[in-house]
């Protein structure tokens, strides 16, 4: 699993029929900062991910890659190799709140 933030959708009116009436979404993967364990700092990558739990462009979430993208009751037997299968609420690294989604820290 990894984290990430829902940066926008995409639209494909053509698309294999399996993956007609799911939503896509842009997501950025982001990580503890190597220099400052504090915060959280984007990777700098983006991918297409099937969102299964109903988020939002800005929203912090949790993805899954590769075969695990698969398994999940909505994306079963679905050519998808990235899925969001949770919306985050906060993370905590030590004592340190990096992200509340309250906060949007």
């Amino acid at each position: 699993m990894f984290l990430a933030k829902v940066t926008g959708s995409l639209v494909a009116t053509q698309k294999t029929q399996a993956m007609v009436g799911h939503k896509l979404l842009l997501v950025e993967p982001y990580r503890v900062d190597p220099a400052d364990g504090r915060r959280l700092v984007a990777t700098g990558r983006t991918f297409v991910a099937v969102d299964t739990v109903g988020a939002g462009t800005d929203e912090m979430v949790l993805i899954v890659q590769g075969s695990s993208a698969r398994l999940t009751p909505e994306t079963r037997n679905m050519p998808v190799d990235t899925a969001i299968i949770g919306i985050v609420d906060t993370v905590h690294v030590g004592q340190a709140c990096l992200y509340s989604r309250e906060g949007q820290a």
